[in-house]
């Protein structure tokens, strides 16, 4: 049995409180900001007092406006196997993203009021970038400090020699330009992650300077080996003395070394962990490891690694495994933007999405396909959610005619130098890939482009394995292309998942990208029938979750070959939340339409009907029960309306009005594939699903996931589903009833309890109900919304992909009945009113409490 071992466990995080040998200052307010170019800009006497304040982070792009001319292209989409050139709308959100803007601000580096150094002889200042869209060219003080191209990965440039020597401040000049076509989604635009200085003494802890792995694991201890880099250390004796602490702040072991350090190797240190608490999705446990580095006998720097204990095992045949036990991946890929945010980070956003995709049942993220913020891998350590880690969408060969591939031969190695020593540590990391359909899968040396990245993956960090998202399966599996990367992961194609494991050494498929199913929240299409490539002319895609692309597929295919086959070690889905740009189906020639439809979450946050049918299976310690279509259906009296019901239950019976329409229950998996053939299984008594002919079933496997009742007339009143337990016995009901006419605005936050920071946010949905609460789905009137106390509104969304109102302004139509508002906090505590206004309907209106830190 072939068997790959990654054993590893930390996080390191290069930012932590200051000591008094390190100083750090996020630099964030009163940066100027404009979005023309001016070569004189980065001069320290450059006059930028008619330039635009704003606070970083900060995405230029997202007020928009949407028009189709922002990002019309003419092009042949090769990874859908297009082979012929056509017209492109929307295909990066149809938003203002291409351009120069320039940044400006000041900072200062101050003398440590506790020594003596000289910030010029004995200091050395840092500016870190954690991501600037993009081909960043850095100034200080008019001089040009460094410049990175890839918009993605986080950066840092040492400024000591540029700084002014008389304590007067510093002039920091950012320059960023972003190129037509180069992006195949929204990239976002200008300083869209946070931007940091970092000072510490001469002899210090770079930036990402340490390494903490677990060489090994088990119930009874675990071992710890900590390697620090020190910088400017050459015939020093240095000292270490590092304390690692329990989760819940007990000091558990201590060494204290001292050592001579040449060419350049990092100072080891190791230690034993009796019993320790094993970080996992269910049990995200942090510990830390405070180092205190003495140069010659005195301290120079004191740095925290915050990390997990845990072990990661891949075994041919058998599958993925975490601390030992076997696991499947229930994973989602995410782009980067938060939706009507825009690309600028905010953690609140991101605990709110991680949050949604907890309570789904989702265990990881896939970055898809780019360097995470630090905010969301830190957030994943914290809430319990592995990460699949990727880098790039092109390597040395286009799929965008201003893509990376100009930049892959020069700089493909440092960006991924600096990805794996930023994230390497962190416990909720537990697989590298290396890149996302590119086009160099297929050239006859591809493979060696591919070994070129894997081999920097594992000098760089031996202890995860390394994925690569492929989808042209024909060509990876003859050219060796899949055969020589750690986990063969293949996007889509679950058809020839047995091909490809009867063919690969590794035994092992990990669906790398799974189903792109694409429906619109609230939207049902007549007759229901599974279908690629079905488009509308609203411009929407069914919400019974039988449509998907041409190269997709729906759920149940992927949940078939992780339920059916060990080997398959798990799936991520494209996508958990929808995000701006690939309209698909409807990105050729299409506008307005300009985001995407293949969340199971849309753009405004709110769950689809997909996110419960996902949920029913994934979610283990919750019951799920859910009913669509809604059922007010004014001028449908009579025709078929098929009801599906996602639960966790095996069983349930549909009411419509009173009237039964029968029990089901879910198929096993070997009456499913009996179905799924001309000689289809009779299924008698009382306990029929259904009355099928000896004909194909094209639902068949759906059978296994869903319950559906397929002739159902409609007739307005009461849906009611009554689902039963393993043992037959009625265990929760749920009715949904037809609105009558829209009476008021109900509003409902996700929490009513801030941080006033200045950057805590609120999401706030608002619904059009009836008078007694329903829902009135077709509603899309237009609401407004105001904000008064110690916040603000931020944005607004609607779910709705062709909606063109933007997002800052404070008003949205509803969409399906249903919108999201943002409420940002003040700086001040204290309480936050939020009304939200609409014509013909009462006024919906709540009370948040914003409260220190």
């Amino acid at each position: 049995m072939k068997k790959i071992l990654f054993i590893a466990a930390c996080c390191t995080l290069p930012f932590l409180p200051a000591k008094a040998q390190r100083t750090e200052t996020l630099l964030e307010k009163n940066w100027k900001f404009t979005g023309e170019d001016n070569p004189e800009a980065m001069q320290t006497n450059f006059d930028d007092r008619k330039w635009e304040t704003v606070t970083v982070p900060h995405d230029w792009a997202i007020y928009g406006p949407f028009d189709r001319s922002n990002d019309l292209q003419e092009v042949a989409v090769t990874q859908n196997f297009e082979k012929k050139a056509s017209v492109k709308t929307g295909r990066t959100g149809g938003l203002p993203y291409v351009g120069v803007g320039w940044y400006r601000t000041t900072f200062n580096v101050a003398a440590d009021k506790q020594t003596t150094f000289n910030v010029a002889d004995d200091k050395q200042t840092t500016l870190v970038f954690d991501g600037a869209m993009s081909e960043a060219r850095v100034y200080v003080n008019g001089q040009e400090a460094c410049f990175w191209p890839f918009g993605y990965n986080s950066f840092h440039c040492d400024v000591t020699s540029l700084l002014n020597k008389d304590g007067k401040p510093n002039t920091l000049a950012v320059r960023l330009e972003n190129k037509p076509q180069s992006s195949r989604w929204y990239p976002g635009a200008g300083l869209y992650r946070n931007v940091r200085v970092v000072t510490a003494a001469k002899v210090h802890v770079p930036v990402w300077g340490t390494q903490l792995t677990t060489p090994h694991v088990s119930d009874e201890y675990a071992s710890i080996r900590l390697l620090t880099t020190i910088a400017n250390d050459e015939g020093k004796d240095i000292r270490i003395v590092t304390e690692i602490i329990s989760p819940d702040g007990k000091l558990l072991a201590t060494k204290d070394n001292t050592r001579k350090i040449n060419h350049g190797r990092p100072f080891e240190q190791n230690f034993l962990v009796d019993a320790p608490c094993l970080w996992s999705p269910e049990t995200p446990y942090i510990y830390k490891a405070v180092s205190k580095i003495y140069a010659d006998g005195k301290q120079t720097d004191e740095y925290t690694t915050r990390f997990g204990i845990r072990s990661i095992e891949i075994i041919a045949d058998k599958g993925f495994f975490l601390n030992g036990k076997h696991r499947k991946f229930q994973g989602v890929c995410n782009h980067h933007d938060l939706g009507p945010l825009g690309a600028a980070v905010n953690v609140a956003a991101l605990r709110r999405q991680l949050t949604l995709l907890k309570d789904m049942g989702c265990d990881a993220i896939r970055t898809a396909h780019n360097m995470p913020a630090p905010e969301l891998v830190q957030l994943c350590d914290e809430m319990g959610l592995m990460m699949m880690v990727e880098p790039f969408d092109e390597w040395d060969i286009a799929k965008c005619a201003n893509g990376y591939h100009r930049y892959f031969n020069e700089w493909a190695e440092r960006d991924m130098v600096n990805m794996l020593r930023q994230y390497r540590n962190n416990p909720c990391v537990v697989m590298w890939s290396i890149g996302n359909e590119v086009p160099t899968q297929c050239s006859p040396e591809g493979y060696k482009v591919a070994s070129f990245l894997q081999d920097i993956c594992h000098r760089e960090d031996p202890t995860r394995p390394v994925t690569c998202g492929m989808d042209q399966v024909t060509c990876v599996l003859k050219n060796g292309f899949a055969a020589m990367i750690d986990v063969p992961g293949f996007n889509y194609r679950a058809h020839r998942y047995l091909e490809a494991y009867g063919q690969l050494p590794q035994n092992i498929v990990l669906g790398s990208e799974t189903s792109s199913t694409v429906s619109s929240r609230g939207v049902y299409k007549f007759p229901v029938e599974k279908r690629g490539d079905a488009k509308y002319e609203d411009h929407q895609s069914s919400g019974y979750d039988l449509e998907h692309c041409s190269w997709s597929n729906v759920p149940d295919d992927d949940f078939a070959l992780a339920d059916d086959y060990d080997w398959t070690i798990g799936q991520f889905v494209w996508t958990g939340f929808d995000y701006l740009g690939e309209p698909s189906p409807y990105d050729t020639d299409a506008w307005p339409s300009h985001s995407s439809l293949f969340g199971i979450i849309d753009l405004a946050g709110l769950p689809k009907d997909r996110y419960y049918l996902y949920r029913s299976l994934w979610n283990r310690n919750a019951n799920t029960l859910h009913v669509l279509p809604h059922w007010t259906w004014q001028g449908r009296e009579g025709e078929n309306t098929p009801v599906f019901v996602y639960t966790s239950y095996p069983s349930a019976e549909l009411f419509v009005n009173g009237k039964s329409f029968g029990k089901q229950r879910k198929l096993t998996a070997a009456e499913s594939k009996a179905l799924q053939g001309k000689d289809a299984l009779a299924l008698q008594g009382e306990d029929a699903l259904v009355s099928h002919s000896q004909e194909k079933d094209a639902l068949a496997l759906q059978r296994r996931y869903r319950l559906m009742w397929m002739d159902v007339p409609y007739e307005p009143g009461e849906v009611k589903v009554v689902a039963y337990d393993a043992s037959g016995r009625p265990a929760e009901e749920k009715v949904i009833r037809t609105a009558g006419k829209p009476h008021h605005l109900e509003v409902i936050a996700d929490r009513d309890r801030l941080t006033a920071d200045g950057k805590d946010l609120a999401y706030i949905t608002v619904r059009v109900v009836d008078k007694d609460g329903n829902l009135c789905p077709a509603d899309n009137r237009l609401v407004t919304f105001s904000v008064k106390g110690a916040g603000s509104y931020r944005a607004a969304a609607n779910g709705d992909a062709t909606s063109l109102d933007l997002f800052h302004l404070p008003k949205m139509p509803a969409f399906s009945g249903q919108l999201t508002a943002i409420v940002q906090t003040a700086e001040q505590p204290g309480e936050i009113v939020f009304e939200a206004k609409a014509k013909g309907v009462k006024s919906g209106k709540l009370t948040l409490r914003a409260v220190a830190e």
